[in-house]
């Protein structure tokens, strides 16, 4: 390691620790030329006081960044991985080349094979690939004795419902359950979760004469929604849709309704986005993204499990601008490349959503430039910008090592 990299990562602030009861996580995308390099984004999440990162791939040098943090990571295989890891040979070399180097320094509790890839673009010819790319990386994982310190899973779109609402009425795609009934067996056989990418967002923006700005905005306010079949009220739209998952679970395959737990690998609210994307705003964003804290924060569940309190991964740590699509999708971060706040959010998070490795404060705030010990999550966007370098172009590290299969 250089000399002056060295130095910054000892003089980063104490990142704190996940632990058990640290249920709120972000995602941390890189799909931008202007980002900056991991050991900024540590300076961040260590104000935050976020101990559970999602990364999108296994790139060796950003496993290597998060080493001795006490960072909690799940880690994803890319949807173009996929063919190189479904065979048992392929999965072997991969995590012996990739994961096990960076275990136990770097923390990786999850590895998510592909994201939204029964709905995506390409779905037809990744689907079949999906399952025994999951299987031959857990086995790859239990040869090593790492099964039970790292969880193999994939993240699905809420498009594999077939219907959403209500809750008690939801069920998978049909064309869906021959791939997602052994999902389902291999998660129950495993323990690991069903992770969902949720997104009230997409729902009021599409119609949003029909659905409450305030109840997508997961405003404590609002009087909720019943669900007439189930009798049970829904605060908002997200605990709904969680619930919607746990439906359909249980009318696809019951006995792994029993074992499975959902997790929301996704959510967010852009900030901004083009003239027909409606509600994208910085006060939208900063409502919802607030709310989700404060759910999250509070430790319950959903009216459905009520006694298991929801984890989530909020979408996103930065503004990516090289992502396809409309401009939402350039503007879901918490903040800007330069490391400045997108828009004032402040919400008190228990401090208890992590900890740290050297005894600093659960959370912080990067107002004052620094971890605090108050418990207090706070982004100011008049904040002084926090001490961020800026990076090299980033060119995603597309590991699907063929070079490692040789």
């Amino acid at each position: 390691m250089p000399l002056l990299l060295l130095l910054l990562v000892l003089l980063l602030p104490a990142a704190p620790e996940a632990t058990p009861s640290a249920l709120l996580g972000i995602n941390y995308g890189r799909v931008g030329d202007n980002l900056p390099p991991t050991t900024s984004a540590l300076q961040l999440l260590a104000g935050l006081g976020v101990g559970r990162v999602r990364l999108y791939d296994a790139d060796p040098a950003t496993l290597r960044s998060f080493a001795n943090t006490g960072v909690e990571l799940v880690v994803g295989v890319p949807d173009e991985c996929l063919a190189a890891v479904s065979t048992p040979s392929g999965a072997s070399s991969w995590v012996r080349s990739v994961i096990q180097p960076a275990l136990p320094a770097t923390k990786i509790a999850v590895l998510t094979v592909g994201n939204e890839v029964l709905t995506g673009a390409n779905s037809s010819a990744l689907s079949p690939s999906l399952l025994p790319a999951m299987q031959c990386i857990h086995d790859a994982l239990a040869q090593l004795g790492l099964d039970r310190q790292v969880a193999v899973t994939t993240a699905h779109n809420l498009g594999v419902l077939a219907t959403s609402y209500p809750p008690s009425s939801a069920y998978f795609r049909k064309d869906l359950l021959p791939v997602l009934c052994p999902i389902l067996d291999f998660h129950a056989r495993t323990g690991s979760p069903f992770l969902v990418n949720a997104y009230p967002y997409f729902a009021y923006a599409e119609d949003p004469a029909g659905v409450e700005l305030e109840y997508a905005l997961l405003e404590p306010g609002h009087g909720g929604v019943p669900d007439p079949s189930s009798g049970l009220r829904y605060p908002n739209m997200l605990v709904a849709q969680v619930d919607a998952v746990y439906h359909a679970i249980a009318a696809a395959n019951r006995a792994a309704a029993r074992a499975v737990e959902v997790r929301v690998s996704e959510t967010g609210w852009p900030s901004a986005g083009d003239g027909n994307e409606t509600g994208a705003t910085p006060r939208n964003a900063a409502r919802y993204n607030g709310n989700v804290m404060r759910l999250v924060g509070e430790g319950k569940g959903t009216p459905l499990r009520p006694d298991g309190a929801l984890r989530v991964y909020m979408f996103a740590l930065f503004n990516e601008n090289m992502k396809p699509g409309p401009s939402s999708e350039r503007n879901y971060g918490l903040f800007k490349p330069d490391g400045t706040p997108v828009y004032e959010l402040a919400y008190r998070l228990p401090k208890d959503n992590a900890t740290t490795s050297s005894g600093a404060g659960g959370t912080g705030s990067i107002t004052g430039g620094g971890p605090q010990s108050n418990g207090y999550y706070s982004i100011s966007a008049s904040s002084a910008k926090a001490n961020m370098g800026r990076a090299l172009p980033f060119a995603f590290s597309m590991l699907c090592i063929d070079s490692f299969l040789n």
